[in-house]
Parts: C-alpha cells; sequence; structure tokens
C-alpha cells in the first residue's frame, strides 16, 4: 500500500493505492493541518509514503508530525531532470515546482502523445508534454479564484461576484465571472495551439470542473495529477502503467 501526499498552497491531499486502484482523497486545509493526525489514525503502516510538497518547511515539518512512526517510510519528492519516463526541460530543472513535476509524470502515466498539463488550483499552471515525454515549458497564472478575490479585494466596487457564465455579461457578477472562466480557458487554449494538433488536455485541480466546459479542445479531467506522479515515482523500478 502507498500512500501519497500532495501538500499544496491552499491543502493537503492524500490517497491511499494498494496496487490496483485509489481508495479516495481525503483533503484539509492548512490552517485545519492538525487533523491530519487523527484522520490517519488506525490505518495500518504503507509500504512506502510519496509526499510532494509546496506549502514551504512549517507545512512539511507538520506533515512529518503527522505521520509518526511512518516517517521511516517517508519519501520527500524534489524535482530532477528526468523521472517517471519525463525530460525536464526546465533551464534549472531543480527549480520547478515539485507538484508541476508530479503532474506531468503521473500525465505521462496516464497519456500516450502529447499534452497539456493543467494543474488548477490556487494557481493555474499550464505545462507542454511532448509524443517523447519531453517537458517544453509551461505557464504560471493566478487561478480562478484568486483572479474573482482579487477584483473584489483590490477595486473600489466590485463585488467577490457570485454571477454565472454567460455569452452576453450584462450584470458585474456575470461579467466578472465570465471573464474569469474566459481567462483561463484563454490561455489553455493560446498555448495549446503552439502544439499543433494532436495534444489533449489533462486538467486536474479543485477550479478544474468550472474551466472545463468552457475549453475548445479535447480534454480529459483526473482526480489529482500530482498523486498520480507520486504513484508513479513509488513505483520507479516497476512499470507505472497507461490508461487510454
Amino acid at each position: 500500500m502507498i500512500l501519497c501526499i500532495d501538500s499544496g498552497n491552499s491543502r493537503i491531499k492524500w490517497d491511499w493505492h494498494d496496487g490496483q486502484s485509489w481508495q479516495g482523497i481525503v483533503a484539509v486545509d492548512h490552517q485545519n493541518r492538525a487533523k491530519m493526525a487523527e484522520l490517519l489514525a488506525g490505518a495500518a503502516m504503507p509500504d512506502r509514503v510519496m509526499l510532494a510538497n509546496v506549502a514551504g518547511a512549517e507545512a512539511g515539518a507538520a506533515i512529518r508530525a503527522a505521520l509518526g512512526p511512518w516517517q521511516a517510510r517517508l519519501v520527500e519528492v524534489a524535482s530532477t531532470a528526468a523521472a517517471g519516463g519525463v525530460t525536464n526541460g526546465y533551464v534549472q530543472p531543480e527549480r520547478l515546482g515539485v507538484d508541476r513535476w508530479c503532474a506531468l509524470i503521473g500525465a505521462r502515466a496516464l497519456q500516450a502523445g502529447p499534452c497539456v498539463v493543467v494543474m488548477a488550483g490556487t494557481a493555474t499552471t499550464v505545462d507542454a508534454l511532448d509524443a517523447e515525454g519531453h517537458f517544453l515549458g509551461g505557464l504560471i497564472l493566478p487561478g480562478y479564484e484568486l483572479m474573482r478575490r482579487a477584483l473584489a479585494r483590490d477595486t473600489a466596487a466590485l463585488p467577490l461576484a457570485a454571477g454565472q457564465h454567460t455569452p452576453w455579461p450584462r450584470a458585474t457578477d456575470d461579467a466578472i465571472v465570465t471573464g474569469c472562466l474566459e481567462a483561463q480557458a484563454g490561455a489553455i487554449e493560446r498555448f495549446a495551439r503552439r502544439m499543433g494538433g494532436g495534444a489533449i488536455c489533462l486538467l486536474s485541480g479543485g477550479a478544474a470542473v468550472a474551466i472545463a466546459p468552457h475549453l475548445d479542445l479535447p480534454c480529459r479531467a483526473v482526480d489529482n495529477l500530482v498523486l498520480e506522479g507520486l504513484r508513479c515515482l513509488a513505483l520507479a523500478n516497476g512499470p507505472c502503467g497507461r490508461n487510454g
């Protein structure tokens, strides 16, 4: 049994893989991360614990404390020049965010051929992976919710919009929601066009369900690409498997 943990900007998410399937994602906000130990209590010690942490040293220390004796099985992943069938094209490979790195490895395991790997969380990352598994580069932009909240926080008259997407917004809330969603979709589609035809979009993260209906390109939703990548790295001495 493998325990995979994704410590992101806003939440810690984890899931167990038994060699056949995932058991179900559990998540806590960072302000409630003390609950992690309680939620893990009673489970049998995993064979391996894989961690991708972009939330800093304090979050890492809290996760290790929650793991208790399981720390003996912990592997904290870092970005490298190559792993899991992916070659890292970053100028400084170790500077690529480990969440993006794991998502690329997860995408390579799940999808043959070229793909656009999108993580739609607090930030939205849009990364290119070619048919040979080369990471070509990518974008980082404010996530959908961050865009929406920034307009409410940093302008004098705009609300925290609770509108809906519409082709011709005629109310302020609708205009904000539509603008933020189309900014996300437009960045993804513009980036995908650079790859030419044949690339599929793999879309993961909390805002994926909001963005996906507005994308005009082949798209596949994945519950958590970071966890998929961690699973593959845990199985580095054997095949990760590819579905699709």
